[in-house]
């Protein structure tokens, strides 16, 4: 089967985000300017660099109340955000948070989810999240495209400039990332789990 999205798709539901996988989710905590916490998890994310790290997500839609996603404005307008590592043992609550909820909701209280005061930035980490990374807004992206496709996707850049880390996923100097069971999504409402891992050294050419 081949197709150009912008004609259309031949199967009953879009198959692009079945077709990049698995995609770590980004389970941002952010702040509007009038203090109310906003929580939600963004599949099109991923960290772009090392050193500084740097971190990405996008937005594909607007809010059901005009304007920009919540994530998106809060983050334009306070200039900073949080990325919470999304788990197994979180999995309702990471999936219940990307509810179309107004924008004067609190999704913290409303999953029942503890704040953790974030060290460097304003708005709160989840608390029950093994990993917390505290970002600050680099730029926004109006991303174009080559169709007549007007909706106009964002992308968020921002620089890591704080990491909470839960000690008990730290083994001999390394991260245990395995006892996070940390979730990604496949397409569709189709989830996995980090479950499973193996080793692979880089080649060098001097070696060959």
């Amino acid at each position: 089967m081949f197709y150009e999205p912008k004609k259309g798709y031949p199967l009953l539901h879009n198959p692009f985000n079945a077709l990049v996988f698995p995609r770590p989710i980004g389970w941002i905590s952010s702040l509007s300017k009038t203090g109310i916490a906003n929580l939600a998890p963004y599949s099109f994310f991923n960290a772009i660099a090392y050193v500084p790290p740097q971190v990405m997500f996008s937005a594909t839609a607007y809010h059901n109340q005009g304007g920009f996603k919540d994530s998106v404005a809060n983050i334009l307008s306070t200039k900073e955000f949080v990325i919470n590592l999304a788990t197994k043992k979180l999995k309702q609550q990471v999936v219940q948070s990307s509810i179309d909820a107004p924008n004067d909701i609190d999704e913290f209280k409303l999953m029942k989810l503890k704040k953790r005061k974030s060290k460097i930035v304003k708005p709160p980490s989840v608390a029950e999240s093994p990993i917390n990374l505290e970002c600050r807004l680099l730029k926004k992206i109006d991303l174009k495209t080559t169709s007549k496709n007007k909706n106009q996707n964002k992308m968020i850049i921002g620089e890591v400039v704080g990491i909470y880390i839960d000690n008990k996923f730290i083994k001999n100097n390394k991260i245990n990332s395995l006892a996070m069971r940390a979730i990604s999504r496949m397409g569709y409402t189709e989830y996995s789990e980090v479950d499973s891992k193996f080793l692979m050294e880089r080649p060098k050419w001097s070696d060959l």
